[in-house]
């Protein structure tokens, strides 16, 4: 019996033969868009999927037999990619930005996310995607997203619009701050720590440290992966104080489960993170294997973006309305404002 509790959430985690189709497709689009991504460093990987996810989804009618996978790899396999991006931080780099560096990163993420809520209540955007939009533009992209649906039940057509406006916020921010900084006059490592600072998503990070070049890039990942390192704290808060506000409000596919089920207060594949991040800070995962584990993290969330890309429906964005664009662009100004204030005081 213990035996068969262990391996219960392990059986629960692999695709069912009906996910092939799904799967498969998915596959394709994630090769397809490695291929577009590498033609240009500021083309992330992606962005890419996610366009082509949406654009599929608005122009053709797909089959019915692909929705199994492709909702396996918008939660499952979108989950092990978080899962992996542990293996990127540890917190011995975190720790050397020292004390200004990551009160930094705090103000970012408790700055970021409120004024994501603030801006929320009072253009009236439900309160689901709201806490998903705070989550992903505070800390990091799709995968706070993911952390924060997980915590909240939010619907799915809320996590697939708030990771829509993630990765097209963050692809505006990788032309915005190498010019902004360039017209400020910051050096390439101020530069790189406002990237870090203010940036959604950590590929589009790197593409900016990539751009301005002169030794931005190491400021700019360190300093993104100390927002990184805050998703898990912010996920426990939200698995117990968010998960009430997102109750009051009834979606058609999971409103029944949010309103009798109480989420965990850290999700499964969370914990899987934070040992990922443990084994790196304590030096287990060997230097060679960091490339070939972000190669999978990065072919992960390329078919979830795929997959989540193919849940934005245009109707249904344009029957949110106006109000979840301006609360990503109130909380994108935010950030960058208190990430651009703290970089040139570090600096």
């Amino acid at each position: 019996m213990p035996t068969a509790s262990l391996l219960r959430p392990v059986s629960a985690a692999l695709p069912r033969r009906s996910s092939v189709p799904g799967l498969a497709v998915a596959a394709a689009a994630t090769v397809v868009s490695l291929l577009l991504g590498s033609l240009a460093e500021a083309l992330s990987p992606m962005l890419v999927a996610i366009v082509l996810g949406a654009v599929l989804a608005n122009t053709v009618h797909l089959p019915a037999a692909l929705e199994p996978g492709l909702g396996y790899a918008a939660k499952t396999l979108l989950r092990g990619g978080v899962v992996l991006l542990g293996a990127q931080l540890a917190l011995g780099d975190v720790l050397a930005l020292g004390g200004g560096g990551i009160v930094l990163a705090v103000l970012v993420v408790g700055l970021g996310f409120g004024a994501a809520l603030l801006s929320g209540r009072l253009l009236r955007v439900p309160a689901g995607l709201t806490l998903l939009i705070g989550a992903g533009f505070s800390v990091c992209g799709a995968a706070a997203v993911a952390g924060a649906q997980s915590a909240v039940r939010a619907s799915k057509e809320h996590a697939a619009a708030a990771v829509a406006l993630v990765v097209g916020f963050g692809t505006l921010m990788i032309a915005f701050v190498p010019l902004a900084g360039a017209a400020l006059g910051l050096d390439p490592h101020t530069t790189g720590v406002w990237a870090g600072a203010s940036t959604h998503e950590v590929a589009q990070v790197v593409a900016i440290g990539g751009i301005v070049g002169g030794g931005a890039l190491e400021p700019a990942v360190v300093v993104k992966l100390a927002r990184v390192a805050l998703l898990a704290p912010l996920v426990a808060i939200l698995a117990v104080v968010g998960a009430r506000a997102v109750r009051r409000v009834t979606f058609p596919e999971d409103g029944a489960e949010a309103a009798h089920t109480r989420p965990p207060l850290v999700p499964a594949f969370l914990l899987g993170f934070l040992a990922l991040v443990a084994l790196r800070s304590l030096g287990w995962i060997p230097t060679g294997w960091l490339s070939p584990v972000q190669t999978v993290q990065t072919v992960l969330l390329t078919a979830a973006m795929f997959a989540l890309g193919n849940q934005v429906r245009l109707t249904q964005l344009r029957a949110l309305g106006a109000g979840p664009l301006l609360v990503a662009a109130i909380t994108t100004v935010v950030v960058a404002a208190v990430g651009l204030g703290g970089a040139v005081l570090l600096g």
